[in-house]
């Protein structure tokens, strides 16, 4: 029997990934590091910033950075206000749009950490697609901390066809893709799906 192990497991032998950089932080308030010490958990904003990472931005995605908005409701930036840290919204107007050349000049490295469920129509992996975009066209590298897919034991349904892109779909994935948000981000790179072509982004 091999146990399932989410990134946090993991969560200090990565800090070296983001050692001497700033750092910007696609996240909500599902995303949370269990200290195995500690035996218990923390927001991954708290986490990072008391281990010492220059969290500069935090952006925030439909629904807020803590995950008190409705859906479609218009999220404002904000500062968080335990760590000071600016919260960029994503989800302004009642869509999502990508940080501004100001915000994305405030980091070199974006961590991800969002829940997924494995489906085509949830909307966080299409921000994150949207991110990864950004940050291959601004020359920044990013780091998703995996988290396991709940529907990750199989896949079904037919792919969505081009002609029927929408903001609740725009890749040729099937309703149940059966990935984690790392494989999809590695699908993404590899398959030639960012707007800067194959393997542009590290």
């Amino acid at each position: 029997d091999s146990a399932i192990e989410n990134g946090d497991s993991h969560f200090e032998e990565s800090l070296g990934l983001l050692e001497n950089k700033r750092v910007a932080l696609f996240a909500k308030h599902a995303g949370v590091i269990y200290d195995t010490q500690a035996k218990s958990e923390q927001g991954v904003l708290d986490a990072l910033t008391e281990h010492g990472v220059n969290v500069t931005a935090v952006l925030s995605p439909e629904h807020g950075f803590r995950g008190e908005e409705d859906a479609g409701a218009t999220v404002d930036d904000t500062i968080d206000e335990k760590t000071g840290v600016p919260v960029h919204s994503l989800y302004r107007d009642g869509q999502t749009r990508m940080p501004d050349d100001a915000q994305m000049n405030t980091f070199d490295t974006l961590v991800i950490d969002i829940q997924d469920v494995g489906v085509r129509f949830y909307t966080y992996y299409l921000t994150m697609f949207d991110l990864m975009n950004a940050c291959a066209a601004y020359g920044k590298n990013v780091v998703i901390l995996d988290r396991v897919n709940p529907n990750g034991f199989y896949v079904d349904g037919p792919v969505l066809q081009n002609a029927f892109h929408s903001g609740v779909g725009r890749l040729p994935l099937p309703v149940v893709h059966g990935m984690t948000l790392g494989e999809l981000a590695l699908m993404f790179n590899g398959e030639g799906w960012l707007d800067t072509g194959a393997d542009s982004l590290d």
